[in-house]
Formats: structure tokens, sequence, C-alpha cells
């Protein structure tokens, strides 16, 4: 990062938190048609309001936002290969096969079931059957047993039995009367795993193609563009027809956004998943490690990001440069951080709040969340729109269902169920049939609106917070208390989504007191706030314990009270903190001439170009490393790297440095995508 300038000093050394005037002219602004603002979700204030920004566009295209996952030992992930080639078996000539096959069908005519086991055989079967079984194996025949066995335990048996004395070659079936069906595999299914794990073996004699013996898990990282990590995941468990519980990985990733990160996959051979990258699009798998744990969300230290910000540019009526804007900001984030603000991305797109949903769902006010779903409203898909009208004009569940795009999986959950529910006398449908329809909505979406009121809590509060004490600690703060701290547990991982949700949700806080402030043994940094739960503590602070009661008192509401009978929405709340700094920020000034023109390179761009310059192929010079050089251009753009801890939006620490709107509408991002 550029070091800055004698009067950039000063204007930083000198700059005081107006919070109140930041809040002042956030609140006064006219709430923008068509789509969420900051303000109604409780983000009011800049922490370096003094600053000046600078406006600029993000996300215009999915490779200018590059997220890389950074691991539990501090280690950057990195693409930094495609796998493995398999190593290609030579294809035996015609007369090679056709001595093959005279070769195998002369041993199976001379072969002979072991005495021992052909004994057994005959007490099961019968002397007749035995030969029938005989013949089977030799002239690939089929058929059926004339004795039937009724214990399960009996039958296991004898298919194990008949696999043994057949040299794995023989299949056999239950039928439904008991009776074994029997007929002969046309390849050798079963081997042996010694068989398995020298075939697999490199050059070297290591096995598994060189990443050594097999483990309960199967580590691997997943290069994705343009996709979430959910998305990702379907799409590789539905090729590998296997059940998505199989995968897990410690954290989601950005959809619009080339990312890279680890997961970890159980019961799956490495050749099988490396064979993916034939017909994996927009995803690239590699980095294959065996391991004896697996990854579980939070398992994670943060996250790198290299962002563009294109289209930048100055204020005509500002005293500094783009550049000394860039140094007074990046030198304020680095040293005071920015408020850590839930995003404007967790409360949805559409003009309608998640959070407002969250709040109806909490009230067990069924009908009206599921009104609020199918609410006819601004930025939803278009192709929904009318489907929503059927629905606000008709309440008829059948025709809007007919009308809905599959791609609305809430409002196609909840209409699905309603279509099957009888209404009542007058025509409407009961509270519990609303509530079935709400049960309906995949699990991940239902406990989305909880959590999001549960944020839109924590930001208002925050914002309060700091703009009643700015970044000065008061008693009754909040810390955490590193002494009672718990591990969580193998089945409350199994509840969360979502990287954001699990910061600090096994750790318990404490109040700071006076002696605490005057011994200097904490500061702003160190404090946490609580979304509202039954498994938290609130500030002992009186004026912040009182915020927490007014703001939800408003929605009907005590924070005091956060149990409910339907227990995904029972809620135990989470400390997270109030300020977070970004680590190693570093930004450059570049120049360009498209919107189309690519400005950084991503993981996969530098592992293909390195590869085919180490292979002495074809490569392009200036996709070897992350930043392709400055070419020039009546366009300007600003390049930011920096890492986050977990939980923490790279959109707020934008926003704090541009001092700009983060919503849809707002100055910053790109509406387009």
């Amino acid at each position: 990062m550029s070091e800055p300038t004698n009067s950039a000093k000063r204007t930083l050394e000198n700059e005081a938190i107006v919070v109140e005037e930041s809040a002042k002219k956030l609140k006064t602004e006219p709430l923008m048609v068509g789509g969420l603002r900051e303000a109604d979700v409780g983000i009011t204030l800049f922490l370096s309001s003094g600053l000046p920004g600078f406006s600029g566009q993000i996300k215009q295209r999915y490779t200018d936002f590059l997220v890389n996952e950074i691991n539990k030992a501090d280690e950057v992930v990195h693409l930094t290969d495609k796998g493995f080639k398999m190593p290609k078996k030579p294809q035996p000539s015609r007369e090679e096969v056709r001595a093959q096959r005279e070769e195998e069908a002369s041993r199976r005519q001379d072969f002979k079931v072991e005495p021992e086991l052909r004994v057994q055989l005959v007490e099961i079967f019968g002397e007749d059957d035995v030969v029938k079984i005989e013949d089977v194996y030799r002239n690939a025949q089929t058929m059926e047993t004339t004795k039937s066995f009724e214990e399960k335990s009996v039958r296991t048996k004898i298919h194990q039995l008949l696999r043994a004395a057949f040299n794995n070659e023989l299949e056999s079936v239950t039928s439904a009367d008991n009776t074994f069906k029997i007929a002969r595999s046309n390849n050798k299914s079963r081997v042996s795993k010694q068989v398995l794990v020298d075939q697999s073996k490199d050059a070297n004699g290591v096995e598994n193609w060189g990443y050594g013996p097999t483990k309960e898990f199967l580590h691997f990282t997943l290069h994705k563009e343009n996709k979430d990590t959910m998305e990702a995941v379907n799409t590789i468990t539905k090729l590998m027809r296997i059940p998505n519980k199989l995968i897990r990985f410690a954290g989601n990733k950005d959809r619009r956004a080339v990312t890279c990160q680890r997961l970890s996959v159980s019961k799956i051979g490495v050749d099988r998943l490396n064979a993916l990258n034939r017909t994996l699009k927009g995803l690239v798998i590699g980095g294959y490690k065996f391991e004896d744990t697996s990854l579980s969300l939070g398992d994670l230290n943060g996250n790198e990001f290299v962002i563009v910000i294109r289209d930048v540019s100055v204020s005509e009526t500002s005293a500094l440069s783009l550049e000394q804007i860039l140094a007074n900001g990046c030198q304020s984030l680095s040293e005071k951080g920015f408020i850590n603000y839930f995003g404007m991305q967790r409360f949805g797109t559409f003009s309608i709040s998640t959070h407002e949903i969250g709040k109806e769902l909490l009230l067990s006010n069924w009908e009206n969340a599921v009104n609020l779903i199918l609410s006819d409203q601004d930025n939803v898909l278009p192709k929904s729109k009318e489907a929503r009208q059927i629905w606000a004009e008709t309440k008829d569940p059948v025709l809007a269902l007919q009308k809905m795009p599959r791609q609305s999986l809430a409002e196609n959950s909840i209409l699905h169920s309603l279509s099957t529910q009888k209404k009542e006398e007058d025509g409407t449908f009961s509270s519990f049939a609303y509530y079935t329809a709400i049960m309906k909505i995949p699990r991940n979406l239902r406990t989305m609106y909880v959590h999001a009121y549960q944020s839109f809590v924590w930001n208002a509060i925050a914002s309060k917070r700091i703009e009643l004490h700015g970044v000065e600690l008061v008693e009754g703060d909040l810390v955490i208390d590193t002494e009672n701290t718990k591990s969580p547990s193998a089945q409350d991982e199994e509840d969360d989504f979502d990287e954001d949700l699990r910061e600090d949700e096994f750790i318990r806080a404490k109040p700071v007191t006076q002696a605490d402030i005057d011994s200097g043994k904490f500061s702003i940094t160190d404090v946490v706030l609580p979304t509202p739960g039954f498994d938290i503590i609130y500030p002992t602070n009186e004026e912040l314990r009182k915020l927490y009661t007014e703001i939800m008192a408003k929605d009907n509401m005590d924070p005091f009270d956060m149990r409910r009978k339907v227990r995904e929405f029972s809620m135990a709340g989470s400390y997270r903190k109030i300020i977070e700094k970004p680590e190693q920020l570093d930004y450059r000034i570049v120049h360009y001439s498209s919107p189309t023109q690519q400005l950084v390179n991503t993981d996969l761009e530098i592992l293909n170009n390195q590869v085919a310059k180490d292979n002495c192929q074809k490569y392009m010079k200036d996709k070897l490393e992350r930043y392709i050089p400055d070419k020039g251009g009546d366009k300007t753009a600003v390049i930011l790297k920096f890492q986050l801890g977990t939980s923490a939006y790279a959109t707020m620490a934008l926003r704090e440095l541009m001092k700009l709107e983060t919503s849809r509408r707002g100055d910053m991002c790109d509406i387009r995508n």
C-alpha cells in the first residue's frame, strides 16, 4: 500500500468520527423506489465519516471479485492443479481379444468348485440345483433354485457362499418367493481390495495415483465461477449420484465471483472424483489429500479478496486526488477498521426484506409470512410476476403454481403444499395450512428469514452503540470470555448452513468493568454485540440493554423471550464484533479502455498458463500472475486486496472506503447482476 502524503496524514490525524452527522445524512435520504436501502436494515453510519470517498462500480464482471479461502493454518487456498491424468490402458487387438475369450471359455469349462464348498452347496440346494448352477457358470445361462429360504441371515450366507465358490463371477438375487435367481456376471464386478490398490499405484509405487493410502475423507480444492457453493455441491453430487450430505465445506462463497475453497467428501475414490473435470462447467477440482476428519462449517480463518472497482472517479469539488483519498481511506481501514454490519445480501434483493418475513415467522404469523413471500414486489424474478398476481387476486394455489417458475424454490414449496390443503368453510386456508406450507420450504431458506431478523436488530443496535459512544469502551460492553469457550458438537454443526451464522455461536461473553477499561486490557476491536436469542447475555450497560427492548418492541417482540414452539425458529443468538479490521490491505490504480477488459487473473488462468509455459507450449505472459500490467486507457479502476475474518462482509469494507450506498439500487453495486 502506498504511503500517504504529509497533507493526507494531517487530514487523517485531525479526522474526528462525526457519526451523528453521518447518521442524519443517511436517514434523511428519501427511500429509493424499487428496492431496499441500507437505512432500512440498520446500516446508517460510517466509522471515518470525516474522510472523503470516491465513486465506482463493483461486480460489473464476476471476474472482478476474487475470493480465496484462508484455512485454519492461515494458508490462502489456491488452485494449484487440476487433478491428475489417468493412465491410458493399452487397447488389445482383435486377435488378442479373441484369444482372451477362447482362453476364458476353456478356463470356465475346466473349472471345478472346491470340494468342501461344493458339499456345502449340495447340502443347501441339492445335487440337481448345484449341477444347474455349475452350468450357469460355464455356459452363461440363468436358473432359479427350487428351494426357498425364509430367514434373511441364511440368505446372506448363501449369497456369500456362491461368491466364494465361483470366484465372484456369479450374481445372485432373492426373488419375491425367497428363492435364488442366479446368473453369470458379465464382468468381474467384485475384485479384492489389494487388486484395486495395486491397480492405482503410480510410477513410484504409491497407491491412489500418488496420493497415498486411502483414509475416511478426501479433501479437495474447488475453483468455481459465477456459482454459489451449494449450487456447485449439488452439481458434483448429482454427477456422482451421492447424497449432498457426503460433501462438507467450511463456508459458503459468493455466487457472482470467482472463488477457491476446500471441500471434503467421504466414501468416494479419488479417481472417480477426478474424472468429473471432464464434464464440469464453471467448476474445476484438484488438490486432493486424504484426511482422517471431514471439514465442517466454520473450519476457516477467513477469506482473501481481490476486488476490481471500475469506472472510478472523484468528486469535482474534492481537494484530494484519488491517490490521496485511497491512501487516507486505506490507512483508516487498517488502523480503525469499519463497522461490521451484516451486508445487504443478508436481506435479499426484493423490495421486501427477508427480515420482514423473519419477523412474521418469529411471531407465528404464518399467513402473513406466506403472503409476503408470494407478494408481487420489485426485483422479483420477472417470470414469477404473473403467478404472484394470481395469488394476490384469487388465493388459488393451483393456478398460481402453474405459472410459478421452478427457480422460485420457496414460492413453489408453499404453493404445492397449499394445493394439497382443504380450505375452511369461509373459503380461506387455516393457520395450520399456512404453517404446514412454511415448513415445506427448504430448511436453509426457512432459517435464513429468521437469521435475517436477528441481523437487522444487530445492525440497528450497532449503529446506536457507535452513535452514542463512538469507539470508546463503556462499562457493560461485552467481550469474548476466552476462559469459558466451548467447542461445537457434531449435532450443532449440522444445524447451520452459512459460515456467517457460526461466528462465536458456541462462545461465551462477559461485560467489561471500569477496572478493565482503565487497565487498557481491551479495545473497541474486542467488543461484541449479541444477536437476540435465548443463549446469550446482553450488555449490562442499561442504555444499550434498553435499545434491544425498544427496537424489538416495535415488532411486538421481547429480546429476553426468544424461545419458540417451532424448534428451528427458537433462536439461540450469537456474538459479533462491532469493528472489523482488514489485514494485508493493498491497493493499486490502473487504467483500461474497454468495459469487458479483464484486469486481474483467476487462479485457473494463472495455472493454465504456467502449465503451458512449463511444457514449452504457447502461453500468455500477462496471465502468469494475479495482476495484469496497466495497458493504459481513458477509464480508471482501483484494485483492492485484503483479508477478512469469518463472517465479515467485504462490501462493508468497500462501503467504508468509498462512502457509497451498497444496496442493489445504490451507487456502488452494478444492478445488472
